[in-house]
């Protein structure tokens, strides 16, 4: 596992053509954190979350759309 610290605004390129950014991060240091990642893949890449691709996986449909 490659680990990098980034800043708000700041950038990750995956290859030529997939780019993840930090949005936004919610929460104090030391306790629960959220942060808001941006991704930018082609479309025939599929970003899934870790437990929707297991819901896709076991033939189970994905839960709706949550853009937040």
């Amino acid at each position: 596992m490659l680990i990098i610290a980034r800043q708000l605004g700041e950038t990750i390129l995956i290859g030529d053509d997939i780019r993840l950014s930090l949005l936004k991060v919610n929460g104090r240091w030391r306790d629960t954190r959220r942060v808001k990642l941006g991704i930018e893949a082609p479309a025939e890449v599929p970003v899934h979350r870790e437990e929707v691709r297991e819901r896709i996986d076991r033939g189970e449909p994905p839960p709706e759309r949550d853009d937040e």
